[in-house]
């Protein structure tokens, strides 16, 4: 026969009985029972009066919580943290209803609030300690990349593209694309240029259209050069090294969380209502760990250069050598031929001593170093 677990209620149920037998000695009874003759009497009083109900625990809540949070407040953050899926912690929610003109309350608050109606996600690992490196100004640098392609109802897939100011992590541009070729991309930065106009430089990684694929040795394409031509310096991450744009790789995590796990979506119009949803709420609503919980939209400003409908000339200052790319990539220089990217074949190209050794040659498009040639080994190039 097995045992029969012991419990308070059932010990007190034990007690309550004995103590009701004729000439029980109560306080004896406490005192082997382990409790205080007021506990004993209060078990019997309330046994009295409502049975074997009376011995079960009581909540210890007050009757009254004067301080507690008012329950239309209550409310507000639950609504708050389900509008955004669950992705905002206490602190973000909490600055978001104080700079929404609500209540100013405490993330504790807000953590105790998410804790009683089920909200909170105890699965987040706790976050690493890292060092933040980010550019002194908005529009100093862009990062761009295609985030994971997926499957959509229509047969189609959508390919995501992202831009990202690294100084005020702003999104630039969140937009549902067909593929991921290099005129897709031109015509949608186009439009970003026209609205926020032209930054500095942009950072890419080594895939395609702006990277070189599986020859590192002619890393440009026509879409970098298309970039180069407008002014902006154009740079690669270190291939197999996704941390160089750490910053739109957190965005493209952010977006994963908050928007791509919650839909199956139908179309690229489908995908483009969502990203622009997301999009207004990250750039204007949401607050960001890495700006002290501003939102990215304080922090930006549009590009005081403004996007020129038509590709300046190429021109290269005095005293540089200048030379023409033939159709496969190569030119002729002191007699030799050396053999840059095809991309640049019809263009202008200059060339510059390196300040590394005297029969080294910068090979320069517009402002943009492209090559690096030794005149003792016409066949290297870097």
């Amino acid at each position: 026969m097995p045992w029969r677990e012991v419990t308070r209620v059932s010990l007190r149920e034990e007690f309550v009985r004995l103590a009701g037998q004729a000439g029980s000695n109560k306080r004896e009874l406490c005192r082997r029972f382990g409790i205080s003759a007021k506990t004993g009497y209060k078990w019997l009083a309330r046994h009295a009066v409502e049975g074997s109900g009376g011995l079960e625990d009581r909540s210890r809540r007050p009757r009254r919580s004067p301080a507690r949070t008012a329950a239309e407040i209550e409310q507000r953050v639950i609504l708050l943290r389900r509008e955004v899926h669950g992705s905002w912690g206490a602190r973000k929610l909490a600055r978001v209803l104080a700079r929404a003109g609500g209540p100013v309350l405490a993330p504790s608050t807000v953590t105790g609030i998410l804790r009683r109606a089920g909200l909170l996600n105890h699965t987040a690992p706790p976050p690493r300690p890292f060092q933040r490196f980010q550019r002194a100004a908005p529009n100093e640098l862009w990062q761009m990349d295609f985030k994971g392609h997926f499957p959509l109802f229509s047969g189609a897939h959508c390919h995501p593209l992202t831009v990202l100011d690294d100084h005020s992590r702003f999104s630039v541009v969140l937009n549902a694309c067909a593929d991921e070729r290099g005129e897709t991309v031109r015509r949608v930065l186009i439009g970003a240029f026209r609205r926020y106009g032209l930054p500095a430089q942009m950072l890419m990684d080594n895939g395609p259209p702006w990277g070189w694929g599986s020859d590192p040795n002619h890393p440009f394409t026509a879409f970098g050069l298309w970039l180069i031509r407008l002014g902006i310096r154009v740079s690669h991450g270190r291939p197999y090294h996704p941390q160089t744009q750490g910053k739109d790789e957190r965005f493209h995590r952010t977006l994963k969380f908050e928007v791509l796990r919650h839909f199956n979506f139908t179309t690229l119009e489908h995908c483009q209502r969502e990203f622009d949803t997301f999009r207004d709420r990250y750039n204007l609503l949401r607050p960001h760990d890495a700006l002290d919980l501003a939102t990215p939209i304080s922090r930006y400003r549009p590009s005081p250069i403004p996007f020129p409908e038509s590709l300046p000339p190429i021109d290269y200052p005095a005293g540089l050598e200048v030379r023409k790319v033939q159709a496969a990539g190569w030119f002729s220089y002191r007699g030799r031929l050396f053999r840059v990217s095809k991309a640049l074949r019809g263009l202008p190209i200059a060339l510059r001593q390196s300040d590394q050794r005297d029969s080294l040659r910068e090979v320069l498009f517009c402002h943009q170093p492209v090559a690096l040639i030794d005149l003792n080994h016409p066949d290297l190039i870097q």
